[in-house]
């Protein structure tokens, strides 16, 4: 079968807890965020993915990607990649939605970019850039990294402009997977969360 692609977002940190836009901010997990992380490795230890073995690991270089990997059980066999940064936000960096509408009524990020940041462009190059390597591959891949590239990386799998995240939300500490249907780039999986039910409190909101 063709590679398909593994996203596993960071888990919760202070700022995904309160709606903030973090990019480039090295925010930690919080204790709830180390909890998801290890059951979601726990999810990625037993069938159907018995640990993965063989399959190429990369993640953010951002400490809260990092750690999610090393709690997962991955870190010894992922290499880091600036690929998987999240997107720059520039002057928005740390604010809410409900902050951003206040100076800019009507703001979409994957419509109207960020101001002293990266544009829709450089965030789709990124992507474009995962997607390439993960097709290029023989074998699954998975990723740890950040909601808003995560979900460029889904679109682009696709074939679709960045714009199409808008319609794919993505919680921390979620798994889903990138495959193929009758041939085509396809949604496999999507914001999958079956690995929190058992006692993990919070599935935050997400900018």
């Amino acid at each position: 079968m063709p590679a398909r692609i593994l996203l596993a977002r960071h888990g919760q940190t202070e700022w995904s807890l309160s709606g903030k836009h973090t990019g480039r901010t090295d925010v930690p997990l919080l204790e709830e965020g180390r909890r998801g992380a290890e059951r979601l490795g726990e999810r990625l230890h037993r069938a159907p993915y018995d640990g993965l073995a063989g399959v190429e690991i990369r993640t953010s270089p951002l400490a809260r990607a990092r750690e999610t990997c090393e709690l997962a059980g991955f870190g010894d066999r992922a290499r880091t990649w600036d690929a998987l940064l999240e997107w720059d936000y520039g002057a928005y960096e740390g604010m809410t939605p409900a902050d951003i509408q206040a100076v800019r009524p009507g703001w979409l990020i994957w419509r109207d970019g960020v101001p002293d940041g990266e544009s829709l462009a450089e965030v789709t190059a990124r992507a474009d850039a995962v997607v390439s390597w993960a097709r290029s591959e023989d074998r699954d891949v998975l990723v740890f990294a950040h909601g808003h590239i995560l979900r460029s990386i889904g679109a682009r799998w696709l074939g679709l402009p960045i714009d199409f995240a808008a319609r794919i939300r993505l919680n921390p500490t979620s798994l889903s997977v990138l495959g193929w249907a009758y041939g085509e780039p396809a949604i496999e999986s999507w914001n999958d969360l079956g690995h929190l039910a058992q006692g993990v409190p919070g599935v935050a909101r997400q900018t």
